[in-house]
């Protein structure tokens, strides 16, 4: 599962926010509250959702654990933040150079995948875990808790010299 390098622009999002750890996910929680308003944002770029992780700036990942809170979005791309509706928020992803994976299977498969790409694949390539926004991407594709499901994974690097 070799990955591409995308060199990702800004983005302007409108979704939800919840925090979270690991041991204590909310993720249903949190797209159970967004999908049924999702319509009521305006401006929409295209059908994609983003499944966002902001992780503390100062994080090391090495000591990442399953009680490291982070904050996790569900939103969709927007043109302009001129009519955010009342139960959500505005949220500017700040691009740069992402290692995008295409995960296929369900979402219990997750571990694997993740287990790949940095166990495996990160360390081995010339390229480290850059501290900015994770997030996965679901279009057409994306089919929730089905085998045949697909999704990309979008992890921010930079290059191992920098």
């Amino acid at each position: 599962m070799e990955p591409r390098i995308e060199l990702l622009a800004e983005k302007k999002l409108v979704g939800k926010r919840l925090n979270m750890t690991l041991s204590n996910d909310r993720t249903f929680e949190l797209w159970h509250s967004f999908m049924p308003h999702r319509k009521e944002i305006k401006n929409n770029v295209g059908t994609y959702l983003f499944c966002l992780q902001v992780y503390d700036k100062n994080l090391d990942f090495k000591d990442f654990n399953p009680q490291t809170e982070f904050e996790k979005w569900a939103a969709i791309e927007v043109t302009n933040f001129n009519d955010i509706p009342d139960n959500m928020e505005a949220y500017t992803l700040e691009g740069g150079l992402y290692a995008v994976f295409i995960h296929k299977g369900a979402p219990s498969s997750f571990p694997k995948t993740f287990q790949f790409i940095f166990n495996e694949w990160l360390p081995k390539s010339e390229y480290k875990l850059d501290n900015r926004e994770h997030f996965d991407l679901m279009g057409e594709k994306y089919k929730n808790d089905d085998s045949n499901s697909e999704e990309e994974i979008w992890v921010p690097i930079k290059l191992k010299g920098n």
